[in-house]
């Protein structure tokens, strides 16, 4: 028998939940941050690396594997899954996002996005029949609608231009979408930092009846006030037997946030990016490896901690690799972050089957207020 897609919450605390989203590869324990392997690859680690640090997982996106190597020959390789060699459940991005960066290469009509290609200058046109295409040439799990996404602050008038091209786009996706039993799409609510845009974009899309939902336009630009200002009032509107993902965030902080808000799913390049520019991420808040504190240091990063990485490896270490540009510390660091986020999660669910996830939340920012511990003199 074919594995359909479903989601099934197993606990609820408040608004947050616990759940499991199945698909044809896999299950994904939720809340869930997915790592961001854009082009194929999450940049500095091995698909095994990944997996160890607890992702279920991961996202590439539409755009760049368009360009390059391309849909159709990632489809003749055996697709998505088996070119990177990840077995386990994958999310697209439909492009939209990718292309809203691109506004001095760009054109947007009723049809679609017509760009050139950031690496070529090359013409490509983007519809929504193309990009589901492309996704079910990539044989991703679960697909995105293409939508319409605006930086912020903005004008009215373009946000709610956006959010409305993107309800028509939701339908043309929706059709063209041909998935198989263990796939989904997912719709976007868009409407930028206008509540009533935003209720206005869930409920049209609540009637289209969606698989899932995510929330875009945000973490563009905006506080982050008004960002969860926004899930407040989104969250409640969307069927709560549905999985809800928040695009393209962010930092530990609005992660357990937007948890608390009834947000299932995450994907941000935040981590990785940081990590190979010498950010970790650890219980103790954020760490800069490029600090000088850190070259006499032998100790571990996380002496007691459960990553084998910042566990082992000396601040000397991580800092003399961080300060070299050397490729083994972008790894060890984009370890370390990714580890740290699939840790975060992991707490969260406990909490939440435990009813003490404002315990959680309370706890884990305290750790990060106390900040790191203090120097080896």
């Amino acid at each position: 028998m074919s594995v359909r897609f479903t989601f099934d919450i197993h606990a609820r605390d408040g608004t947050a939940r616990n759940g499991t989203i199945t698909t044809a590869h896999g299950s994904v324990a939720t809340p869930a941050f997915m790592p961001v392997g854009t082009a194929a690859t999450v940049k500095a680690m091995l698909p095994e690396q990944v997996r160890a640090t607890g992702a279920d997982v991961v996202l590439g996106n539409v755009y760049h594997l368009m360009l390059r190597p391309g849909a159709e020959r990632i489809a003749r390789l055996g697709g998505l899954h088996h070119f990177m060699d990840w077995p386990h459940t994958i999310l697209t991005d439909s492009g939209g996002f990718q292309v809203m960066s691109l506004a001095s290469m760009r054109k947007i009509d009723e049809q679609g996005v017509t760009f050139a290609s950031h690496i070529d200058g090359s013409k490509h046109v983007l519809t929504p029949e193309r990009s589901m295409e492309i996704q079910a040439l990539l044989g991703s799990d679960i697909q995105m609608q293409l939508d319409e996404c605006v930086s912020l602050p903005n004008e009215r008038p373009a946000i709610e231009k956006a959010m409305h091209l993107s309800l028509r786009w939701a339908e043309r996706s929706k059709a063209a979408f041909g998935g198989k039993p263990g796939q989904a799409i997912f719709a976007i609510v868009q409407g930028g930092d206008q509540a009533d845009l935003r209720v206005q974009s869930a409920r049209a899309l609540v009637d289209m009846d969606f698989p899932g939902y995510a929330v875009g336009g945000l973490a563009v630009g905006e506080p982050q006030d008004v960002m969860l200002r926004m899930l407040d009032i989104v969250a409640p509107e969307l069927p709560p037997e549905r999985p809800r993902y928040l695009m393209g965030v962010g930092t530990p902080d609005d992660l357990l946030e937007a948890v608390a808000r009834g947000i299932d799913m995450f994907d941000c390049v935040m981590p990785t990016r940081a990590g190979r520019h010498g950010l970790c991420y650890t219980r103790f808040g954020k760490i800069n490896l490029k600090n000088a504190r850190h070259a006499d240091d032998p100790r571990p990063l996380d002496a007691d901690g459960d990553c084998p990485v910042a566990s082992r490896y000396s601040r000397a270490y991580l800092h003399h690799l961080t300060r070299s540009n050397e490729i083994l510390g972008m790894v060890l660091n984009t370890w370390i972050n990714l580890g740290y986020y699939q840790r975060l999660m992991q707490g969260a669910r406990r909490a939440i089957a435990e009813s003490r996830y404002a315990d959680y939340m309370a706890e884990t920012k305290a750790g990060w207020a106390a900040g790191d511990i203090p120097p080896h003199v």
